[in-house]
């Protein structure tokens, strides 16, 4: 028995249907990526969908003048739209993996910059200690 009568309810004849088609996956990574996007016209999107593995696989490239906006700050805007192509994927029952390519530099045709290596500084090093005892610090003593 239901309460709220406002709320319409299923006819109990009708099944739900099984979600068996897969998104489109295409259309959703060019409303993500096209407004970071100075020329528009240079994106491309690829998808390859395996009904075996439930798995998507979809490549995209544009030019490397606007690698910085996709990406964000600290990779914040390429890991929000992973993340919303990830549920889309999740909601048809696949999995996905993005790829990224650069276009416009040349020699970095076909190379994703998920594999590229930034040059970036070695993490701290822990400090050693001497002997045995707890850490004290030391202080230097003040000559006047």
């Amino acid at each position: 028995m239901f309460l709220n009568r406002s709320v319409p309810q299923p006819h109990p004849k009708v099944g739900i249907k099984s979600v068996t088609a897969s998104p489109n996956y295409v259309e959703l990574v060019r409303f993500l990526i096209q407004p970071f996007l100075e020329s528009p016209e240079s994106l491309s999107v690829d998808c390859e969908i395996s009904q075996t593995l439930n798995r998507a696989w979809i490549r995209i490239a544009f030019d490397s003048t606007d690698k910085g906006k996709v990406f964000g700050r600290g990779g914040r805007n390429i890991q929000a739209i992973r993340t919303v192509i990830a549920a889309a994927a999740a909601a048809a029952g696949q999995s996905v993996y993005l790829d990224i390519y650069g276009s416009a530099t040349p020699g970095r045709e076909g190379t994703s910059f998920d594999e590229d290596t930034e040059e970036r500084s070695p993490p701290p090093k822990p400090r050693e200690r001497r002997g045995n005892g707890p850490s004290i610090p030391i202080a230097k003593p003040r000559f006047r």
